[in-house]
């Protein structure tokens, strides 16, 4: 879902990211904000006070959609989920979870969490702005208003039951208690939310046509990611029922292309990447012995003149945790290891012994297959 991101701060245990995503998207409010929104609201104001308080309102946006993410992530490790984190992006914000919820209750008690936090922010500085009213500053006033409209605003879009919104968590875990089937109820909930993105998208098309361009382009790719979100969550959902509880041992090839340590750089890349068009190779020795890995990032490092002499053993690096994994570690685990890396390769192995390879395309055919056998 995310490019790259960076990490924020560390708060009771969670991590929280920002997408670059989010940079782009806090510009465009503080900068609609400051020459749309509040010069509308509150005439005869400074271009510099506006400024400030379009910054100031974008700043207290970004505050309540990290309370409403960390609503969801303290339910949720009140019930036991593992959580790795909230990340910003260009659409809001996300909790992320490393597993669905084990029961209904807990999956509905999370998902409403966050619009419950986000109305009470809502009450709480609407209630700040009328005990305020005629004495307050104009300023102040106007981003006091704007942070509860907007955390109002937040709190009723996330309750549209539109997997996989708030609202279509709700809609998942009342549908999983009634049925007893999560898959069918993830199902149901995904499609409900991929016919709200479509929804979104003809909304933006007829305000394109309605002369209101920017809004229209923001509904279009609004529906869109919600299309995709919707279908991705069910892929997702599919994958872990599948991969849960399989050994890597299922999936790995058992005869993988190996590199001797003496092979020039130059033989390496014409004997092997440019035949097999794999971008990480394991190095071994005397039949089984893993010594370590070469990419084709070690090889960029080496100026081609250099290639003749130098030795795959001279630029090789260790195998470590984020490019191995043994026979028997969970299918899922070892998916999660290549998504956390970055690498669609990894190597199977016990102590120095080289048993196999595993890739994420022989994972997919496999899954693919046990996907269309079971229904």
């Amino acid at each position: 879902m995310f490019g790259r991101s960076i990490r924020l701060f560390n708060l009771l245990g969670f991590e929280v990211k920002i997408d670059f995503s989010w940079v782009l998207l806090a510009l465009l409010i503080a900068w609609s904000l400051s020459t749309g929104f509040f010069p509308l609201q509150f005439e005869g104001l400074s271009t510099r006070t506006y400024w400030v308080m379009g910054i100031v309102g974008a700043l207290g946006l970004f505050v309540s959609i990290i309370a409403h993410e960390f609503s969801h992530s303290l339910v949720a490790r009140r019930y036991g989920m593992p959580m790795k984190g909230i990340t910003l992006f260009l659409f809001g914000g996300v909790a992320e979870m490393s597993e669905e919820p084990a029961r209904p209750g807990a999956e509905f008690a999370m998902a409403v969490a966050g619009p419950l936090l986000s109305f009470a922010i809502a009450g709480l500085f609407y209630g700040i702005y009328r005990a305020g009213a005629g004495s307050m500053p104009s300023p102040v006033a106007g981003v006091v208003a704007y942070l509860a409209w907007i955390n109002a605003i937040l709190g009723l879009f996330n309750l549209v039951p539109a997997f996989p919104l708030d609202g279509g968590r709700m809609l998942r875990a009342v549908l999983w208690r009634i049925k007893g089937n999560l898959n069918q109820a993830t199902r149901i909930a995904s499609q409900i939310g991929s016919g709200f993105g479509v929804f979104l998208i003809i909304l933006g098309i007829f305000g394109f046509f309605g002369g209101n361009f920017l809004g229209g382009l923001w509904w279009v790719i609004l529906g869109l990611f919600i299309q995709g979100a919707a279908k991705m969550s069910y892929q997702r959902l599919v994958l872990r029922k599948s991969l849960a509880g399989e050994p890597v041992r299922r999936f790995m090839n058992e005869n993988p292309v190996t590199v001797d340590p003496a092979v020039t750089l130059r033989d390496f890349v014409e004997d092997y990447v440019y035949h097999y068009h794999f971008k990480m190779f394991p190095v071994v020795e005397n039949g089984d012995r893993l010594v370590g890995c070469i990419t084709t990032r070690d090889v960029k490092g080496v100026p081609r003149e250099a290639w003749d002499e130098k030795r795959v053993g001279e630029v090789m690096e260790d195998c470590g945790a984020g490019k191995m994994v043994t026979p028997d570690q969970d299918a899922m685990e070892a998916l999660s290891i290549m998504n956390r890396n970055g690498v669609s390769r990894l190597m199977v192995g016990e102590g120095e012994r080289l048993l196999g390879i595993v890739s994420l395309k022989d994972m997919m055919k496999l899954l693919s297959l046990k996907v269309e056998l079971d229904g």
